[in-house]
Order: C-alpha cells, then sequence, then structure tokens
C-alpha cells in the first residue's frame, strides 16, 4: 500500500468517552499490521469525525451507509445501550462493516438438513459509534467514535451494487413488479422492462432477478387457511361483478379448502358450441401451492384454443376427479362433452366412466409423446427415430383397415412383445378411432403449433407468481387475453380473399358458409375427390381411386332425405365431408353441399351468434335480434360478388311472398317494437 494510503487511514475517538467497543468476544478495537484502509477519494464534507451532529439516529445510519457505499463495502446496525422507555431511553448505538464480528458456531442436527453456506464475516473492526445528548433541551446524536480499518479488500464501484444491503426494492417497483407477475411474463422479462422503463443498461437496477424472485416467493407464503380464505372471497366478488361466472368448492375434515372449480361467462357460452370435444389437461402443478392444476380446453370454429374451465385440487385422487367433473358438468348445465382426451391416469379414467358414462374418453396424443423416448428408447435404441416416423404414418392412414394391418406388422417388425410395450401401443392405437375428432380437432390439436399455442396459453398464468388468492384474476386476465387474440384473427381471416381450387358451385357455396379454417379442410377433399371414380352398385356408390382397380369405399346417398354416409366415416371423425362422398355429390349433379353436413361448429358465426342458433331463443326480442344478425350476415355475404346477389335476391324475393301469405296476429303486433314496426 502507498504511503500516500496510508496517510488516510482513519480512527477518531472521543476522549470524553472512554467506554470500549467490543463488537463481539473475540474481537479488538486495536490497529493490526495487517491492517488494509481505503483511500478515501472523497470531500471532508463526506467523511465521519468526531463531533459530527444527527437529527435522529436513522439519519447518522443513512450517511454512514452512503459513505460505505462510494468506498467499497455494507453496513449494519450492531449494539445498542438504553432502550427507549426505559430510564433515559436510547443512548448508544453502533454501526459496523457488514463483515465485523464472527459466524457463530451452530449445533448440528441430524434430522435437520443443514445449509452449507459459507460466511462473509471476517472480524473486520470499521465501525461508526453515535451517542445520544440533550443541549437546551433539544436532544441529538453526536458521532464519538469512528475508525475505518478494514482487513478485507474493499469492493470496486461495479461490485459493491451487488451487496444486499444496497440490493432495495422500492414501494413503487413491488407495485410494478407484482403488476407484471399477473399477467405471468416471466422475470427476466419483467427485469427488461423496467430496465427500459428506468433507461438504465442491462443489470444495473438496484435489484437482481434473485431479489424479484424472493420477493415474489414472500407474497406466496401467507398462512394456507388465510390463502383460501382471499381465494374464496375474490370468487364471490368477481361473482358479484358477473351473475355468470360459476364456482365450486369444498372444504376438508379440518375446515381447509379443498378443492375448487370455476369457469367464466365467455368460456361457457363457448362450450355451448365448441364443447363436443374436451382436452383435460391434468399434467401441471402449482408447486408454490402443491396444488395439482386442472385445465379444460377445446378448439372453436377458427381452429384455435378456447378455455373451458379451471379446478385446483389438493390430490389426484379417484374422489377429487369425479368431485371435478361434476363441477364442470354443473357450469355447463349438464351437458357432458361427446369426447374427452385426458393423460393416461387411472383415477382419472375410473372418474369420466362414472362421471361421463357416455363420453369417448381417449388419450390426448400431445400429453404422452413425451413418454415415448422412456417406453421405446431404450429397446429400439438407433431404431426409435424410424419407429416413431412409421407410427406417425400408420396413425395417418385413411383406412382403418390399413392401420389394423400395419399396426400389427410394426408391433412384429420393431420386436415389440413385451407385456409393457404392447399395452403401451395398445393404448396408442385406441387413439385412431376418435368420433369427431381424428383428422380434423384431434389431429389439429396434435400438430406442434398447436400443442405449442395451447401451452403458451396455459404458461401465461403459471408463470405468475402471486398469491393463490390472485390466481382466479390472473387466469381471467389471460383468457380475455386470447379471447382478444382469437378475435383479432378471426377478423383477419373474415378479410381473406378465400382462392377456389376447383371452381366447382359446392366449393363456392362451402367457402361462403365455412370458417377458412374449415373450408380449407373441405377444399382438401374436393380437390382430392377429383382423382376418385364412383359406381353405382344397387343401393350404394363404389368410389376408388383412379389408380386402383379393386377395393374403395362404400358410399350410401339417399337424395331426398339429403342423407349420404361413407365407410371411412370421415365426417364422424371430423364434421368435414369426406372425397368419397363429394365425389357421390358432384356425380349427383349436387351443387351446394346438404346444410346437415355443414354442422355449426365450422360454420362463420360469432359465438354469441351461434349460441342463438344453437338455443333457440323463445323470447320474441331475441328472436328479432336473431334475425337481424342473420340479415346483416346475409347482407355482408351478398355482396362480395354479382352471383351471390343474384341468388340472394332471387331467394329473399321467395321469402317475403310467403312471409305476407301468413297471417299477423294482434299478440304478435304488440310483441313488436315501434322501431320494427317502421322496418
Amino acid at each position: 500500500m502507498s504511503e500516500e494510503v496510508g496517510e488516510m487511514m482513519v480512527v477518531y475517538d472521543d476522549p470524553s468517552d472512554q467506554r470500549s467497543l467490543s463488537l463481539d468476544d473475540t474481537s479488538s478495537t486495536e490497529e493490526s499490521p495487517d491492517e488494509t484502509s481505503l483511500s478515501l477519494d472523497t470531500t471532508n464534507d463526506a467523511i465521519p469525525y468526531i463531533g459530527q451532529r444527527f437529527a435522529t439516529h436513522d439519519a447518522a445510519y443513512e450517511f454512514y451507509s452512503e459513505f460505505a457505499k462510494r468506498c467499497g463495502f455494507s453496513i449494519r446496525r450492531h449494539r445498542t445501550e438504553g432502550k427507549d422507555g426505559v430510564g433515559k431511553g436510547l443512548t448508544r448505538r453502533y454501526f459496523v462493516c457488514h463483515r465485523a464480528g464472527n459466524t457463530p458456531v451452530k449445533a448440528s442436527n441430524e434430522n435437520k438438513p443443514q445449509r452449507n453456506r459459507k460466511s462473509s464475516r471476517c472480524g473486520c473492526q470499521a465501525y461508526l459509534r453515535i451517542s445520544k445528548t440533550t443541549e437546551l433541551g433539544t436532544p441529538e446524536w453526536r458521532v464519538t467514535g469512528f475508525a475505518n480499518h478494514h482487513n478485507h479488500e474493499l469492493l470496486e464501484p461495479n461490485q459493491v451494487r451487488f451487496l444486499p444491503a444496497y440490493r432495495t426494492i422500492s414501494d413503487t417497483d413491488k407495485s410494478r413488479i407484482l403488476m407484471f407477475a399477473k399477467t405471468g411474463i416471466s422475470v427476466q422479462q419483467m427485469m427488461r422492462l423496467m430496465e427500459l422503463e428506468k433507461c438504465v443498461e442491462p443489470g444495473y437496477l438496484p435489484f437482481t432477478e434473485k431479489d424479484v424472485r424472493n420477493l415474489l416467493q414472500s407474497f406466496r407464503k401467507g398462512d394456507p387457511e388465510d390463502e383460501s380464505i382471499d381465494l374464496l372471497r375474490m370468487c364471490r366478488n368477481i361473482k358479484d361483478k358477473d351473475p355468470n361466472f360459476r364456482f365450486e368448492f369444498t372444504f376438508d375434515s379440518n375446515n381447509r379448502l379443498e378443492n375448487i372449480a370455476w369457469s367464466y361467462a365467455s368460456s361457457i357460452q363457448s362450450y355451448e358450441i365448441f364443447g363436443d370435444a374436451v382436452v383435460f389437461d391434468t399434467t401441471h402443478r402449482l408447486n408454490a401451492f402443491d396444488m395439482p392444476l386442472g385445465i379444460w380446453v377445446g378448439i372453436n370454429n377458427y381452429g384455435m384454443p378456447c378455455f373451458f374451465g379451471c379446478v385446483l385440487l389438493r390430490e389426484e385422487s379417484l374422489r377429487s376427479f369425479s368431485w371435478a367433473l361434476k363441477a364442470f358438468l354443473g357450469f355447463m348445465n349438464g351437458k357432458a362433452p361427446q369426447t374427452i382426451l385426458t393423460d393416461q391416469n387411472m383415477c382419472l379414467k375410473e372418474a369420466i366412466s362414472m362421471e361421463m358414462p357416455t363420453t369417448k374418453h381417449a388419450l390426448c396424443i400431445w400429453l404422452i409423446v413425451a413418454k415415448f423416448p422412456s417406453w421405446f428408447n431404450a429397446v429400439l435404441g438407433e431404431r426409435y427415430n424410424e419407429w416413431k416416423a412409421e407410427f406417425y404414418r400408420l396413425y395417418n392412414l385413411e383406412a382403418f383397415e390399413d392401420f389394423e394391418l400395419g399396426w400389427t406388422d410394426m408391433v412384429n417388425s420393431f420386436g415389440l412383445h413385451t407385456n409393457r410395450h404392447i399395452a403401451s401401443l395398445y393404448a396408442w392405437r385406441s387413439l385412431w378411432a376418435l368420433p369427431y375428432l381424428r383428422t380434423h380437432f384431434f389431429a389439429g390439436m396434435t400438430t406442434t403449433g398447436q400443442s405449442k399455442s395451447i401451452n403458451a396459453f396455459i404458461q401465461r398464468f403459471l408463470s405468475a407468481r402471486t398469491r393463490l388468492a390472485h390466481f382466479v384474476e390472473q387466469v381471467a386476465v389471460a383468457v380475455d387475453f386470447k379471447d382478444q387474440a382469437g378475435e383479432q384473427q378471426t377478423m383477419q381471416q373474415n378479410l381473406q380473399n378465400i382462392c377456389l381450387k376447383t371452381g366447382a358451385p359446392m366449393e363456392s357455396h362451402a367457402a361462403a358458409v365455412l370458417t377458412p379454417f374449415a373450408f380449407s379442410k373441405l377444399q382438401e377433399q374436393l380437390v382430392l375427390a377429383a382423382h376418385y371414380a364412383s359406381f353405382q352398385m344397387d343401393d350404394v356408390f363404389l368410389v376408388r381411386h383412379h389408380t386402383k382397380l379393386e377395393g374403395g369405399r362404400k358410399v350410401c346417398w339417399v337424395p331426398r332425405e339429403g342423407i349420404i354416409s361413407c365407410s371411412c366415416h370421415q365426417y364422424e371423425f371430423s364434421g368435414i365431408l369426406c372425397r368419397h362422398a363429394l365425389r357421390v355429390l358432384s356425380t349427383g349433379n349436387c351443387f351446394q353441399i346438404p346444410e346437415r353436413y355443414l354442422p355449426l361448429r365450422w360454420r362463420r358465426i360469432s359465438t354469441s351468434s351461434a349460441k342463438l342458433f344453437h338455443s333457440t331463443p323463445t323470447d320474441h326480442a331475441e328472436r328479432v335480434q336473431l334475425l337481424q344478425s342473420m340479415v346483416s350476415t346475409l347482407l355482408t355475404e351478398s355482396a362480395k360478388s354479382k352471383e351471390r346477389l343474384d341468388i340472394a335476391t332471387e331467394h329473399v324475393s321467395i321469402l317475403l311472398s310467403r312471409i305476407r301469405d301468413q297471417p299477423v296476429s294482434s299478440q304478435g303486433m304488440r310483441d313488436i317494437s315501434p322501431v320494427h314496426r317502421n322496418l
């Protein structure tokens, strides 16, 4: 150390205060030849000195803390003499370097794991002592002792800010962090946003990611009973604001919240139309509260995920799952889905068979695909990727018979003959025959994009790190975000100019009725239909590919009743007519797809309008509103081309003539508002 630095070594002590300083039982105020000190790059006014006065001891602490930060260390409160409210009260305080003293040895406990964390204390003797004096009746604090000797290296300015004493989160920043947490963004994203807001370089906030995580963790360490009360209170508050919000809960024998399920008004409305096929994802868990989380999701008419409901359970048992399914059916007015997809959970499987006996239960492919490596990788080795590719090829086969034969060949060729592997494979085999799911809903849900979309949606509120009581609110924010994104995509899809590939009248008809998502699936079948030949045989048609001389599909068509069915059962799987049926319709000079084969779930219609169609409103005002919506849609679609306008004009003229021929009752006139009379 240079002589100049040595001259700056500071030891002050007030001769009038002869009491000795004792930082701990082994510390001493005497200098050691090995002690180091700091070259104070500051003015004398910023250095503590004997006799320096402060109005309060907190003011003295703040002054010494700022001095320490400039020097490269931090401080902590140490000893006090006296006590407020007793005798003369608090008369003396000691502030010391954060590395003062020595860590006491803790008694080891074999039953309790100990953290092996090294202490930073090294017996440093740097300190500041202040004493309370009263002159002219005004109490104040005066510096009576100060030493700035350190037996350790001091930190550089770019390092000292990482000391815990200087990593502080203001109340304003805490509010911002909790608000960000409700949106479900990650801690890393929170830090970046706040850096941009404060115009600081990355890494230069007065706190670190660890501090933010600790803050959020502190909000999760509330009393479980208080958490439960707050959670129920929040649900009741939402219910007061929105009567259509629904929730159910149970308490255990200790009067603790055991299970709770809820659903929002928009989710219940969506389920009315798109609840034919539901995924019940139970693979997530709120680790902070040690509670399994179940989420019901589906696919809307634009091929986008839609949220139906949520449940938090204390345990994954038959009783809990049964309660959850009952609560869900209660939210949805007793309407069970046609098909439900889940993970491989035996308790859940049994609960579904009990509570939803008419529902087809199948395994959800993307929830299980992650288990492929553990099932087959060790057995197949280098052939694993080959097997996986063959599996997906079989899964996408059009004919169930071909799938059956290929499945048997695959089991034999890859040598998967153990009971475990056969059971696993046959569990997958059941996925092929999913009513109303396989080709479009199910295939769409199993694509990488769809699974990532759903997982991203779920992670929006799983990554939120606030209290359990706010979880319902966090889910609502995520659902609302998803709904808005869906509305925006719906608008964009409605504005798309659909490209017709065949020029067939059926294609034009379907394009005007179906959503772009559903129409693209039907259009694929229309294009493929041109490659097939149809032969009438007695009361059915035989349809086969033009390159085949044998085999084919049997299509039964009853024109008078508007019924058509194919032995491939694609419509039953997906709600989209297959190429075989479309070929027969085209051969029979059918220029429009029968109405019954354009299901409501795939039509260009908003959820609110679809609900009116689905529920067939009986209230007169609702029916008038429905008619207005239909007329508005008719005008929008008809104005897109001269041909459409001609068809609409012709059919509306006929409809008006039929309506005018109907008698008008006096009751009906009373029900019509003046506005509607003037139309």
